[in-house]
């Protein structure tokens, strides 16, 4: 039977991730990016598509299990009748090759432990040829080659399953570690496990030592901060979505997709959460990385990218892997980076607007760029997308992709107004009174007093808490107000929000069956609403009850099951720990993180 999804704690070294349970099973590893064919996918398959255990050999029980304070080397301790056992796991911040290093460290009695290192490439796909010189293991198939160097010899057995069984005393130490080189490179020299571990532990308490927020949850955000930086492909700057694909929206369902790419959708969320905690490099990276992704001709902008701007993703389904807990088809790629999704012409100006409004010093072509952007969106607002979402139905207008191009329209009045650059403001502002018209007259329910989903809908979406964040109206709105109550009303289950409303109108909008959890950011949203209406005690409630859903290592997926109690989706997840960041600042100012995106920009208040 799977782990649960919250029984994972995320490694990295800020260019791919491996995901570890708390029985000691490394079940994910990609190598040697983040979008690489898994080595290790037991995680959405069986053991057979790879592995490595690190546990007592004997019955024994979960001590507890910990980050390091600061960093993103992980303990886990076993206890058994013999004695204690901890296992401390890292991926150092790479120099040459990419690896994983283990160390397993006596703290009580006698233990005897068991290792497993099941390596699969190519999605679990390959038994690759597997030899030994000594203490190493040889493991190659294809394009790759990985190496295992540990103080105990590895029985390789018929070649399909290498282990391995050790005695570990009080105070003695044995130490692993799993490194991947690619075609015709030289094979990795050996290290100095606790060099290693202690050089991961300095560099991220030094990268930690940025941040300065010091509020009442630093440590929740400082352990969201360190998983964005984890997600950051730092060649770079671009941040994924997630480290895994797959990982259901429903257990047992179809929502199965790969998150391991960058969405537009989150670049002004991103810059923010970043900005507002000390991270001004990491924003700055992150907008180069937009300003490259996005190159081209407007009409050709994605609303998602590889994490080097490559704009082909195609998706295929892997028959051999049996899915996370049964959910199938297992996906890699994503077909969603082909549609057409116009809020993301708003997040990019927005974006780029705030790195401005921050000091962060301006890219050369960036205003070219946003100019080239408004002359497409001027043409082109009225077209009907698919949605923040990526519904997989016929196109529609929706309402918050339509305030996104009110977006576009304001940012680009205040570069003008505000930084003096070149452009013009005056057409700008009427195109932007024109939908900010069109919005309140097609997208607003008068008689349910809500803003609905899209034109001529009576369905509500999640994505229209983002309104007052933009600006484009006040919290305290009437029009706002009655959107948060309908909100709280008809998508809340159990104290968390869905993403949309369910039912007929669902079903028509979407071609893939209903059924998934609650998602975490749009309840993040919520609390801000209520918090920028004033109502802090609520919106306090609720972030503290969305920081109860974190696992014990801080970490959170895309969505949560209220019925079955667990978190959904693929993990961890990036907009979730955006979203926690900016209601951790948003609670602490009492403010909007940026004053500026919560005044309308609109010529009179509709």
């Amino acid at each position: 039977m799977s782990l649960r999804i919250e029984d994972y704690a995320l490694l990295g070294d800020t260019e791919t991730a491996a995901l570890v349970g708390n029985d000691g099973s490394i079940d994910w590893l990609c190598l040697p990016r983040f979008d690489s064919p898994a080595c290790f996918a037991a995680l959405i398959g069986r053991p057979g598509n790879g592995y490595w255990s690190m546990a007592p050999a004997v019955p024994h029980r979960l001590r507890g299990r910990r980050y390091r304070r600061e960093t993103l080397v992980l303990e886990t301790d076993f206890e058994c009748d013999d004695g204690a056992v901890r296992v401390i796991d890292c991926m150092p911040v790479r120099d040459e090759h990419p690896d994983v290093v283990r160390r397993v460290q006596g703290l009580r009695g006698r233990v005897r432990l068991r290792s497993e290192a099941v390596v699969r490439p190519d999605y679990g796909a390959i038994v690759p040829w597997t030899r030994r010189y000594g203490s190493r293991l040889h493991f190659v198939a294809g394009p790759d080659t990985l190496y295992l160097d540990s103080d105990v010899a590895f029985d390789l057995g018929d070649h399909r399953h290498p282990c391995t069984e050790f005695t570990v005393a009080e105070g003695e130490t044995v130490d692993f570690r799993l490194a991947w080189a690619g075609p015709r490179a030289p094979a990795p020299e050996r290290v100095d496990i606790g060099t290693a571990i202690t050089r991961t532990e300095n560099w991220w308490r030094e990268w930690v030592q940025h941040c300065d927020y010091d509020g009442e949850y630093r440590d929740e955000v400082v352990r969201s901060l360190i998983t964005l930086k984890a997600l950051t492909y730092s060649p770079s700057g671009g941040t994924v979505a997630a480290a895994t694909t797959s990982l259901p929206e429903q257990l047992g369902g179809i929502r199965n997709w790969d998150y391991r790419y960058c969405w537009i959708r989150d670049a002004t969320l991103t810059l923010l959460a970043l900005l507002n905690s000390g991270y001004e490099e990491e924003a700055g990276s992150w907008r180069e990385w937009l300003l490259r992704a996005v190159a081209g001709e407007p009409a050709q902008m994605r609303i998602m990218y590889g994490i080097e701007g490559e704009r082909r993703l195609p998706e295929m389904e892997l028959d051999w892997l049996s899915g996370y807990a049964g959910s199938t088809p297992v996906r890699v790629g994503n077909h969603a980076a082909r549609h057409c999704q116009l809020d993301v012409y708003g997040e990019l100006m927005d974006a780029l607007h705030q790195a401005r409004s921050r000091g962060i010093p301006p890219h050369a072509s960036a205003w070219k760029v946003q100019r080239a952007l408004m002359d497409y969106l001027e043409e082109h607002w009225r077209d009907p997308d698919t949605g923040i979402w990526e519904v997989r139905g016929p196109p529609r207008q929706f309402t918050h992709s339509n305030v996104m191009a009110w977006t576009a329209a304001d940012r680009a009045v205040k570069a003008v107004e505000e930084f003096g650059l070149e452009g013009p403001s005056d057409r700008w502002r009427r195109m932007r009174q024109e939908i900010f018209d069109d919005v309140c007259e097609n997208g607003f329910d008068p008689k349910r007093g809500t803003f609905t989903q899209y034109y001529g809908s009576s369905g509500l979406d999640a994505s229209l808490l983002q309104l007052s964040a933009v600006g484009f109206l006040p919290a305290d709105d009437e029009r706002m107000k009655g959107t948060v109550e309908a909100i709280q009303h008809e998508l809340m289950e159990d104290g968390f929000v869905h993403r949309y409303t369910m039912g007929r109108e669902s079903r028509e909008l979407d071609d893939l069956p209903p059924g998934e959890g609650a998602f975490l950011a749009c309840t993040f949203w919520l609390a801000d609403n209520l918090i920028m209406q004033g109502r802090i005690d609520e919106g306090r409630k609720l972030f503290e009850r969305l920081l109860g859903v974190c696992n014990d290592v801080g970490l959170l997926s895309e969505e949560y099951d209220p019925r079955a109690g667990r978190l959904v989706g693929n993990y961890p997840q990036a907009l979730s720990h955006i979203a926690l960041v900016n209601t951790a600042l948003l609670l602490e100012k009492g403010q909007a993180p940026i004053e500026d995106r919560a005044r309308t920009g609109q010529e009179e208040d509709g």
